[in-house]
């Protein structure tokens, strides 16, 4: 396997090479059969969708009698990361791990053949007709691995081809298609690191003192979230793996529904080294006193201004006696004359595939590949320290995905 340094050379095709032959039947059939030398040299046949165990809803559309776990666009399942970080787990961490999907052509096979809508006419047809394959390529992983001795970043495509043999104790790694080193980043910070970081923050001495100036003794009710640097001078190039941690403090260690942002502890400065995890500076700047611990900063039932909790507001029920709407099969989604696949990644969190609409006679109607919330910037709008760097990519630097709590 290569190592992370190395830049292997891009398969130029997403596709794996499979010999087919197209064998002649009898004229009664209404089918053609599909050789796949590849698997188990034996012919497989293609049905037609007049069979009755098929869903094709269209007259004369083939269906293979094989079925696919997966589509294209599934997200990756546990078997399938745990495969894909195996795979390349010398390499280094891997803080993302996402589905590397198709190409367009592939996304058309499937929902052509192999899954519903089974839509045929999405694949362009040639003098000689359609030849069906008898199976779609692999599916691949995309991970970004970062090397913390070499501080190196590298994204990796893997094939899932032996996932299955993996979940039965067998194989226990994909395979590696191409690795490539990209200069000059850094990837997303991992709970790992946030935990580590706030570990060597809190057993800094310099700290500790300016903590107790400020009436702390207990670490466990301190709060350091790492925060990346963003990029503001010379000094924050990301040749260096920095994070500049903002502090908080709790009233209660022990309390699951107390609110530690509601008491930030102001006039620190702290820049840690996350790649070799040391404080490099460190700064009690100002004395500004904590906010007094209230336990209204907790927005807890019963904890009002008023002592009470609001009465006034009626009851609300959302009732749907026949059921909704909309059909779920799997990731595949039909809403009245809507149809889409979902997605999630840790990066953007939910994406929409495929999105459709059945439009009358001109039948399915493509409206948008693809659809995600790619990137989210919140500027405090404070020109204070350390206010005006908090405007952190939400989803490049901590993931909209891994936030996710529904």
């Amino acid at each position: 396997m290569a190592s992370a340094s190395q830049k292997a050379s891009h398969s130029s095709d997403d596709s794996v090479p499979i010999r087919r032959q197209v064998v002649p039947v009898s004229a009664s059939a209404a089918s053609d059969v599909v050789e796949d030398w590849n698997n188990d040299d034996r012919p497989l046949s293609v049905i037609s969708s007049s069979d009755p165990s098929t869903n094709a809803s269209a007259k004369g559309i083939q269906v293979l009698t094989r079925a696919q776990s997966s589509h294209p666009l599934d997200p990756l399942s546990a078997a399938e990361i745990k495969v894909a970080v195996a795979t390349v787990r010398a390499a280094g961490a891997t803080p993302e791990v996402v589905l590397s999907e198709p190409g367009k052509n592939v996304v058309a096979l499937a929902d052509a053949y192999f899954f519903p809508p089974f839509q045929p006419s999405l694949l362009p047809r040639s003098k000689g007709g359609a030849v069906i394959p008898t199976k779609l390529p692999p599916r691949r992983a995309r991970l970004v691995v970062y090397n913390k001795k070499s501080n190196e970043t590298s994204v990796w495509i893997v094939e899932l081809s032996e996932v299955h043999a993996a979940t039965r104790g067998g194989h226990h790694r994909g395979k590696g298609i191409s690795s490539q080193v990209v200069l000059d980043v850094q990837p997303p910070m991992d709970v790992v690191e946030y935990a580590e970081c706030e570990a060597v923050v809190k057993d800094y001495l310099p700290f500790r003192v300016a903590m107790k100036k400020r009436g702390i003794d207990d670490m466990d009710l301190v709060m350091v979230d790492a925060w990346c640097v963003g990029y503001h001078s010379k000094a924050d190039a990301p040749s260096c793996r920095l994070a500049k941690p903002l502090i908080f403090c709790r009233t209660e260690s022990d309390s699951p529904m107390e609110n530690g942002y509601a008491r930030p502890v102001e006039g620190i400065y702290v820049l840690v080294d996350m790649q070799n995890m040391l404080v490099l500076e460190f700064e009690d700047r100002k004395l500004v006193p904590l906010p007094p611990a209230d336990p209204l900063r907790n927005y807890t039932p019963g904890h009002t201004r008023g002592g009470v909790d609001r009465s006034d507001v009626k009851p609300l029920h959302i009732l749907q006696p026949d059921g909704p709407s909309f059909r779920v099969n799997g990731h595949y989604v039909e809403w009245q004359k809507w149809n889409f696949r979902i997605g999630f990644t840790p990066r953007e969190g939910l994406v929409i595939h495929s999105v459709a609409y059945v439009d009358g006679s001109r039948g399915r109607r493509p409206i948008a590949h693809r659809l995600s919330f790619v990137e989210m910037v919140v500027p405090y709008g404070d020109p204070n320290e350390p206010h005006y760097r908090k405007n952190a990519f939400d989803a490049g630097e901590d993931g909209l995905g891994k936030n996710a709590h529904s």
